[in-house]
């Protein structure tokens, strides 16, 4: 037997009904599971790339992940499995990869990497203490108290555990976060968290973490790629995409084309660098991290960093326009060196005398925290150039965007860039890199397309690809009901008879039900029309936007009786609420992407430019997918049940309508009122 019928055979053989698995408890035959682990297991061999489509509940998860760590043990690899959401990080930790390590009876080793700056650093934490009268008030200082008691027990060490309640401010985890040149190993010792997580994921198999870093570090392995190359290195010593001899599995990969868009792109935000150059030193409060060296020149250096950032974003907020209409959120930028430039130059006078510094300093911790604030300022200005020239104007979008609501006395400016085609990048660098990369999702086909448009978008046309149905009998749990009579959305009636008919829908369900939206404009609209309805009803009603998370308001969705749910963009996917606590998922409007929005303006000229129809080969496949994933949202397990209802008569009165009704579960029972 070959080496790779070997794997696939005993893949097969993990699946079957007298294979390791079935000794687990609650284990249930899936010949979807086996399907899906015979080709991982294909691709993984072969050195493949593979689109694999699944449907709910075929268990993609354990699907990936026994193959993979057989492959990974035997072949002397290394495992990366990147997701998209928090949620499917903990299930795997909690749940997936404990019961594949009792069913393999292998010892190997997990870790779960996040981006530096998640992680406390104690020798930063030591330094702030030390020098807490340079950079505190009595209320932070309160909370620097708070993370020195929390750091004697504090586990993986990641900031976002913090508890809430106990109020630390994000000022004060930028000032204890790790950071690249005062957080290394010389320094911190092999203890410190982020140490600590580094040499676990080197000696990890398996290796777990997000869409976005993995993209980033992907970038930054190419650079040490060539550095090597150009020092004469053996490249083989370094092929990989992250780590030597890798290999990946994506899930949750119907988001990776706008993950890898932004991560390949610039970001200049005003907000994160206002806090930046005031924590170096505040001239208010006579408080920062230079105090300490503050030399004359130092401190008038930081003062025209900080007025030419305030004068930068004003002028930028003019020339880009909001003026024009305070309900703007986003402006295209379309003409290089479109505002004037007094930011760069400001950055680049500071950063070179904190080089200088560095230079100087004689106390090696010192030296450090030089060199991390040198490299955040480079990181600003570099971002700051880029959009300010649209530098990379032929492959990217550029655009500037207003954050927070309208009514705020302040809404800072926020400069993007996003690759308009990712598709040649990832080709060459993910899908045709002669290494194995899986991707899988629920919902990797859009209509009549089938997975052809996602491969088309990424770059991945050469992969194999399968689409696995979901062994969940629809036709017996769900029920589609759609609003005929409704009003299109583009009338004045929708809005005014909307609220109501949430309200029946609700009604049906006594509550326990997810609204989703497209917009936050219509959300609130709604919202307020519903608040005393469901306070009359005594259904607890939760509302994205409200001052909750994301996780602490599905949190108590789960947990509170009847509850109501009214969600956008984040909440069409990658949420998972099994059981009779959302039993409703009610679409009010078909999920089209904003014409307008930067990005999709600019992928729509690009197919217009290459002659194609933007709605029938963009627009339209991806509002199927996101539709896909809100209705996917009801059906979790084989004993829930539950009703979909949706608000766009679109459906019925548009010619693509049949598509969207096409996308819906197979077997699901459709009605229409």
């Amino acid at each position: 037997m070959t080496r790779v019928a070997e794997l696939i055979e005993q893949t097969l053989d993990d699946f079957a009904p007298g294979g390791i698995l079935s000794c687990g408890r609650g284990f249930e035959f899936r010949a979807e599971q086996q399907e899906l682990a015979a080709a991982v297991a294909r691709a993984l061999e072969n050195e493949r790339a593979l689109l694999a489509e699944a449907g709910t509940g075929v268990g993609k998860s354990l699907a990936y992940l026994m193959p993979s760590i057989r492959f990974a043990l035997t072949r002397g690899r290394k495992a990366i499995v990147s997701t998209h959401t928090i949620n499917l990080q903990e299930q795997l930790f909690s749940k997936d990869i404990p019961t594949a390590a009792k069913a393999l009876g292998l010892s190997f080793r997990t870790a779960l990497l996040k981006g530096r700056s998640h992680y406390l650093c104690r020798t930063r934490l030591q330094r702030a203490i030390e020098q807490a009268k340079d950079l505190f008030n009595q209320e932070e200082l309160r909370q620097l108290k708070v993370v020195r008691e929390w750091a004697e027990d504090c586990g993986e060490g990641w900031l976002s555990s913090i508890p809430a309640d106990l109020g630390v401010s994000e000022k004060v985890k930028a000032q204890v976060c790790s950071e690249n040149y005062t957080c290394t190993l010389r320094n911190c010792g092999p203890t410190c968290p982020y140490q600590a997580a580094r040499r676990q994921v080197e000696e990890a198999d398996l290796v777990v973490l997000n869409h976005t870093l993995f993209f980033g570090l992907m970038s930054l392995a190419e650079e040490a790629r060539n550095q090597a190359v150009e020092t004469g290195e053996d490249e083989e010593e370094h092929r990989g995409f992250i780590f030597a001899n890798d290999f990946v599995v994506l899930d949750e990969a119907h988001t990776i084309e706008n993950v890898a868009a932004h991560q390949f792109g610039s970001v200049l935000p005003e907000a994160e660098l206002r806090r930046d150059l005031w924590r170096l030193y505040n001239p208010r409060t006579r408080k920062g991290t230079l105090r300490h060296a503050a030399t004359p020149r130092l401190l008038q250096l930081i003062e025209e960093a900080q007025m030419a950032c305030d004068e930068f974003f004003e002028r930028a907020a003019l020339d880009a326009r909001f003026c024009d209409d305070e309900n703007r959120q986003e402006v295209r930028l379309r003409r290089p060196n479109w505002t004037e430039d007094v930011l760069t130059p400001a950055l680049r006078e500071l950063e070179g005398e904190v080089l200088a510094m560095s230079k100087e300093e004689e106390n090696e911790l010192t030296r450090a925290e030089f060199m991390d604030t040198a490299a955040r300022l480079i990181a600003y200005r570099m971002a700051a150039e880029d959009v300010i020239a649209l530098h990379n104007e032929g492959n990217a979008v550029y655009w500037a965007e207003k954050g927070g609501e309208k009514n705020e006395k302040r809404r800072f400016l926020t400069l993007r860039s996003a690759l308009v085609n990712v598709a040649p990048v990832l080709r060459e660098k993910l899908f045709e890199s002669g290494r194995a990369c899986i991707c899988t999702s629920a919902t990797l086909s859009a209509g009549d397309a089938g997975t052809a448009y996602f491969a088309g978008r990424v770059g991945a046309e050469r992969a194999d690809a399968i689409r696995i149905g979901s062994p969940f009998d629809f036709a017996r749990q769900m029920r589609v009901t759609v609003a005929r009579s409704m009003p299109l959305p583009n009338e004045e009636a929708y809005n005014e008879e909307l609220p109501g008919r949430v309200l029946k829908a609700l009604e049906e369900t006594d509550g326990r039900a997810f609204v989703l939206f497209t917009s936050y404009r219509t959300l609130r609209f709604v919202a307020e029309k519903l608040r005393v309805a469901c306070s009359d009803r005594g259904w607890p009603l939760f509302v994205q936007g409200d001052g909750i998370s994301r996780s602490d308001m599905l949190d108590m969705f789960r947990k509170a009786k009847g509850s109501v749910l009214l969600g956008t963009d984040s909440f069409w996917m990658g949420v998972d609420v099994p059981g009779e606590a959302l039993s409703h998922v009610i679409v009010t409007k078909l999920p089209f992407d904003s014409p307008g929005t930067p990005l999709v303006e600019a992928r729509s000229e690009d197919i217009q430019a290459r002659g194609g129809s933007p709605f029938m080969e963009y627009s339209m496949p991806e509002a199927i997918l996101k539709f896909r994933q809100g209705v996917g949202r009801l059906i979790r397990s084989k004993t829930d049940s539950g009703a979909v209802t949706i608000l766009d008569s679109r459906l019925c009165h548009k010619y693509y309508g049949k598509q969207f009704l096409r996308a819906l579960p197979p077997g699901a029972p459709c009605v229409f009122e």
